[in-house]
């Protein structure tokens, strides 16, 4: 074997290390990360990566290999100095080009992305790159040449802080180059979309083409006329039509009607078919997508060009006619805060809604003092069709004023609860006008959880129990209605098989869930004033939990808002009702575990189980509990995945989820939880450290904290039992996983000083008690020893490492402004050489 195909053999191997090597094997994901590093800063990496990408194997190589080629030559590109080696060799160019022939077909998507990336970074640091690119362009397969075209206007306005080596001048060539290919690209791009007809995805990909030169202001050389009789502008409207490029398509005429002002007037003009072919039958299916989309573009024509609006043309009152359909808040409240349209229409609308909102409320009242055999108020016929025709109208009214100044109306007036005297059927009817344009779906989660809050707050004052009981268990109706709903859809499949019906079954019970949580998370005050009882507490449970664990067993768990919300109201009601929840405990874990292993990507579950922890995990009777959750937790596929900084960057969120579970689990559970764990905790603590790298400052920092928090609660022991050196220990225990894991932690965090100084005093202590053996200041100094031997030798100048390890093993140093000197220093010196970390 050649010393090229060594070298290839090589790179294949690491990059399969780190992204699936063995999850107990950290060291070696931690040597392949690092030769990779080294790899990329070495000029050899030119040439592996080009051999890579226009290798004539077939099948090609592994696509997570040329994705990383790719990659490495983008940033190879980008950062010349700190890469190693200069600009780029002129063959570079020649084998993106040929890559991006061959795997436009071939290769995923991303994989076209990252090459047409580098060849934009290309173009921008060379002289007579764009030139020389759109000469070369023409001979490429066109799903290559869009793909291209698509991200090369994105290097005019990217943050030029990711860029080095790039100056304004340069910049400036650049984007006067790429304008001067204007014309041609819009040549280029009217020719696609009239073969992308029958093709949703080629629609697609011309419209994001199209909104990237739109951005940089393609059509800024076009007289107005021939701007709003421009073909393209025709394909962008018609691609309205087409559901899979909808959102495209009102990203590209929003664009276009805030540029340029003589546009709003073509859209105008369109105002009356976009009412009756989109807006209507979107409003009709409750389809939030198109609506949403659609007020954004007409709220934009709006803004632009107020003035014709005002004239009151047929074409202009279409366009109010469609906004008062989606919503006249939305219109009024969304509009900009300095205009006086703005402030006109508020003040002259305002006032108008909040009389008649008095008028209604006193008009739906019940006028009778007849009660039912279970004690409620009876509701005339009449007055009940009255109320279901008040539905809307009320929805108006609290969108247009707001749902605080609605809340704040309906308990203006001094009325009281705590008094038994009080008119109850005035109660009542501010009960329903709170309650009722939830039911109807059209508020805002936040505004039903404050509307919620609101009159959970007020029931809590009935002084008799079992009128409370009622009340409270009556505003949940609707809520227990919309999830019971969901849940039958299980039996009856003929429901699955409409989407728009499904869509809003599940909106519906995604707002239910929100309530229930707003209702205990009311409760929480009451119960610890003594003004809510146990009976009331245990009732409402009683609905909820059978509920909630039916709704956990269905298939609808899948969808991300659903299970977020059952989580949260999950999580607030363990926080509320706290010891009533103690029977319930096996089931609930059970619930989140069995949960979190079919829905891996759904981080809730993983941070409600935290919020059990660190509810009961201090109880030493649910320590055992507490264990078999955290292996189940851990046996994920997608906590094992957790290997490099690569994976913890696409799975951020799955990385805070995680590690807060692993801080609150060490924090909160009995000493014989953390010794039983022991595996448990290594292992998530080796995953800690290698996501302490990820780019993702979030997944970064929650990494850290947990470390942290394992040193503190390590030290902690070790303060407690110095002189016991018992393997039944948890501090013996924290001692030995840090024992082990501490080389490569010392690797992964040297940017922390606090982590340091904490593992500093942790071997310090050790140092003068039995637990020498385990942990200590020889330890310490290995530690630091095999960091810096490990950092690249450019990083360093001669001899610096021989002075610097002494300086930094010094303990009154270390204790007093070593470590973060240390911490410091490493950084300083790897000014202008440190990449971020590789993502592959």
């Amino acid at each position: 074997m050649d010393e090229a195909s060594e070298l290839r053999a090589r790179l294949a191997a690491a990059v399969h290390a780190l992204n699936h090597g063995a999850q107990h094997d950290p060291s070696a994901r931690l040597a392949a990360n690092q030769w990779l590093l080294a790899l990329q800063r070495s000029p050899q990496a030119w040439g592996v990566a080009t051999s890579l990408l226009v290798s004539p194997e077939n099948p090609p190589p592994p696509a997570d290999l040329l994705f990383f080629a790719a990659q490495m030559l983008r940033r190879k590109i980008q950062c010349p100095g700190a890469a190693g080696g200069g600009g780029a060799p002129p063959h570079v160019l020649d084998a993106l080009l040929l890559a991006a022939g061959r795997f436009c077909y071939l290769g995923p998507p991303r994989l076209l992305t990252q090459i047409s990336l580098a060849l934009a970074a290309l173009a921008l640091r060379a002289d007579g790159g764009v030139e020389g690119l759109f000469a070369r362009m023409r001979h490429l397969p066109e799903p290559a040449v869009l793909e291209l075209l698509t991200v090369l206007p994105e290097e005019v306005v990217q943050d030029q802080s990711g860029d080095t080596g790039v100056d304004a001048a340069a910049r400036g060539r650049f984007t006067r180059e790429v304008m001067a290919h204007a014309p041609s690209v819009l040549e280029f791009l009217l020719g696609q979309s009239d073969n992308a007809a029958a093709d949703d995805e080629r629609n697609r990909r011309v419209l994001r083409c199209l909104l990237s030169w739109v951005r940089v202001g393609c059509f800024s050389e076009m007289p107005p006329a021939a701007l709003a009789a421009h073909p393209l502008l025709t394909f962008a409207f018609n691609s309205l039509q087409v559901p899979f490029s909808f959102d495209v398509a009102v990203e590209v005429m929003t664009e276009l009607v805030s540029q340029y002002q003589d546009l709003p007037q073509a859209f105008l003009n369109k105002m009356p078919y976009i009412r009756e072919a989109l807006l209507l039958p979107a409003l009709a299916n409750r389809n939030e997508k198109i609506i949403a989309g659609l007020v954004c573009l007409m709220c934009e024509v709006g803004q632009a060009a107020p003035a014709l609006v005002a004239e009151g043309s047929v074409q202009a009152l279409a366009l109010a006619d469609a906004l008062l359909r989606c919503s006249l808040a939305h219109f009024i409240l969304e509009s900009d805060a300095q205009t006086d349209k703005r402030n006109a229409a508020q003040e002259l609308f305002s006032p108008v809604f909040s009389s008649l909102l008095d008028a209604l409320l006193f008009r739906a009242q019940i006028d009778t003092d007849e009660h039912d055999t279970d004690g409620e108020l009876c509701i005339p016929d009449g007055l009940a069709q009255f109320r279901m025709n008040l539905e809307e109208l009320l929805v108006d009214i609290c969108l247009l004023i707001g749902g605080s100044a609605y809340i704040n109306k309906i308990f203006s007036g001094g009325w009281v609860l705590a008094s038994q005297s009080f008119a109850w059927k005035e109660v009542e009817v501010r009960m329903y006008a709170l309650s009722m344009g939830m039911d109807a779906g059209n508020l805002r989660i936040e505004d039903e959880e404050e509307i919620i809050s609101a009159i959970t707050h007020a029931l809590c004052s009935v002084l008799v129990k079992e009128l409370r009981k009622s009340l409270l268990a009556r505003l949940l109706c609707s809520s227990y209605s919309a999830v019971e709903k969901l849940i039958d859809i299980d039996r009856d499949q003929s429901l699955r098989q409409n989407p728009a019906a499904y869509t809003e079954a599940l909106n519906f019970a995604v707002h239910g869930l929100h309530r229930m949580g707003a209702l205990f998370g009311q409760l929480a005050t009451s119960i610890t004033s003594g003004l809510i009882d146990d009976d009331t507490v245990l009732v409402l449970l009683g609905v909820f939990w059978p509920l909630l664990e039916r709704l956990s067993r269905s298939s609808h768990m899948e969808n991300v808002s659903l299970s977020a919300a059952a989580c949260r109201s999950l999580s607030l009601a363990i926080h509320s009702c706290g010891q009533h929840f103690q029977i319930l405990l096996p089931k609930v874990l059970e619930c989140l575990s069995t949960n979190f292993l079919q829905f891996q990507r759904h981080d809730c579950f993983l941070r409600t189980a935290a919020s059990v922890v660190e509810e009961f995990g201090h109880k030493e009777e649910y320590g055992a509990l507490c264990v078999r959750t955290f292996e189940t937790l851990s046996s994920a596929a997608s906590i094992s995945t957790l290997n490099s900084s690569y994976t913890c960057d696409q799975e951020p969120d799955l990385v805070e989820a995680y590690t807060n579970f692993a801080s609150t689990f060490i924090r909160c559970c009995p000493k014989e939880a953390i010794v039983a764990s022991g595996s448990l905790l290594e292992l998530s603590f080796q995953k800690a450290a290698i996501c302490s790298t990820a780019m993702h400052r979030g997944a970064a920092l929650a990494a850290m904290s947990y470390m942290s928090c394992f040193l503190d609660v390590s030290l902690a022991a070790a303060l407690e039992s110095r002189e016991c050196l018992s393997d039944g220990s948890p501090g013996v225990v924290l001692a030995q996983i840090l024992a082990r894991c501490g080389e490569g932690l010392m690797s992964n965090v040297h940017k922390s000083a606090t982590i340091l100084q904490q593992l500093a005093a942790l071997c310090s202590l050790c140092e003068r008690t039995t637990w020498k053996g385990i942990l200590s200041w020889d330890s310490l100094c290995r530690w630091l020893q095999a960091a810096v031997k490990s950092m690249p030798s450019e990083y360093l100048r001669q001899g610096e490492a021989e002075m610097i390890i002494p300086l930094w093993l010094n303990p009154q140093i270390i204790f007093t402004v070593g470590l973060p000197i240390m911490s410091e220093t490493i950084m300083l010196t790897c000014k202008g050489k440190v990449e971020e970390p590789l993502n592959v």
